[in-house]
């Protein structure tokens, strides 16, 4: 879904959400914060429309003939759902079935490999990723030309024309619902009552809000849907990785003074996560997300590097997969993207559990059990 916000009054993400959480306090944006909540309020009316449509069968989903877990957000931003889509897809594999992905591929065409694909092509073995606007196509590609057992929807919490057997939604706990508001006014994609549609909420980031924090938000979601599966699970980053593959571990990025550049949907919990692994970054830059690169803006960030005296370079992967081949080759300046993994804190077993009983229902209804 791209921002309204983005395509009108072409702001970048950082600047936005400054906007829209009410942190810039700039003559005229007070005017722009009421122009948005007018927008708003259209858009939450169609949102609520559209899931009304879909719950009295008027607007019908469609099934796969294969299980399908859908993995996805109830806010725009980064939220955790790239690395939740690596884990179950490893989850799947590890329990001997077949998965494929199907995902939109933003700012792609079909067959097109770039930003979020490539990463998780590269880190689901084993796994097809299919890149496809229409889901139902990429389905049907996946379990006849991949023989898919199993359907991993990436980013499909809204998209609801495939009917799925389990719905997992990640939620960020330092921006649960994208500040209280609908697009364009806040980050949320829909009222944050459909989270009543969910199985599970996958709470990311659990170690980047207090405790008070993160009771409220936990009260909070077992009030929409009181029978959900709550996990917590953190950003765990371990290593990270240079063009030569050379892996470095966070003790030996201790010693060294960092560049550190995004672009991510939460910029912000990045950087942060740096400050608490013992990484502050000399100088930072923030890049819209989903950014595409380009030579010249990587010649600026390693000039940018050299000025603050940076020894090293970090990025996220989702930025190494379209910033890498395109970095000047100089010495003196290491690049490398800090590698990083979801790691659940609680609330594992419930997750799995659902995964384990989809399954195990599928089978019991193949033999007539």
């Amino acid at each position: 879904m791209k921002l309204w916000i983005y395509r009108n009054v072409r702001l970048n993400h950082n600047t936005y959400r400054k906007i829209v959480s009410g942190q810039d306090q700039r003559p005229g944006v007070g005017m722009l914060r009421i122009l948005l909540g007018a927008a708003a309020l259209v858009y939450g009316l169609i949102m609520r429309g559209r899931n009304l449509l879909f719950a009295v069968g008027i607007l019908r989903s469609r099934a796969a003939g294969v299980p399908v877990i859908s993995i996805g957000n109830i806010t725009t931003g980064g939220t955790g759902k790239t690395p939740l889509v690596i884990w179950l897809c490893n989850y799947l594999r590890n329990r001997g079935l077949q998965s494929s992905i199907l995902t939109r591929g933003y700012k792609t065409q079909p067959n097109q490999i770039t930003d979020e694909p490539a990463l998780l092509a590269r880190a689901c073995l084993d796994t097809d990723v299919i890149v496809n606007p229409d889901r139902i196509a990429g389905a049907k590609k996946a379990i006849s030309a991949h023989q898919a057992q199993a359907l991993v929807l990436d980013d499909g919490f809204q998209h609801r024309r495939i009917k799925r057997d389990l719905d997992i939604v990640a939620v960020d706990a330092t921006c649960p619902f994208g500040y209280g508001r609908v697009l364009p006014a806040g980050l949320l994609r829909e009222p944050k009552g459909g989270l009543s549609r969910a199985d599970a909420v996958i709470i990311t980031r659990f170690d980047q809000a207090d405790a008070e924090q993160l009771r409220q938000l936990e009260q909070e979601i077992l009030q929409i849907a009181p029978t959900i599966a709550i996990a917590r699970a953190v950003h765990k980053h371990t290593h990270a990785v240079t063009f030569q593959n050379k892996k470095l571990t966070l003790e030996e990025l201790r010693s060294k003074k960092i560049f550190a550049f995004c672009g991510i949907g939460n910029p912000t919990a990045f950087f942060r996560c740096l400050e608490q692994n013992g990484l502050p970054p000399e100088e930072t830059q923030i890049f819209d997300d989903h950014h595409a690169y380009t030579q010249e803006e990587m010649k600026q960030i390693f000039e940018r590097a050299h000025s603050c005296g940076a020894e090293m370079i970090l990025c996220t992967q989702k930025d190494w997969v379209k910033s890498a081949l395109l970095s000047p080759e100089e010495e003196g300046v290491v690049f490398a993207y800090l590698a990083m993994e979801l790691d659940f804190l609680e609330g594992l077993d419930k997750i799995t559990s659902l995964i384990d009983n989809l399954f195990a229902d599928k089978k019991n209804e193949m033999t007539g059990k």
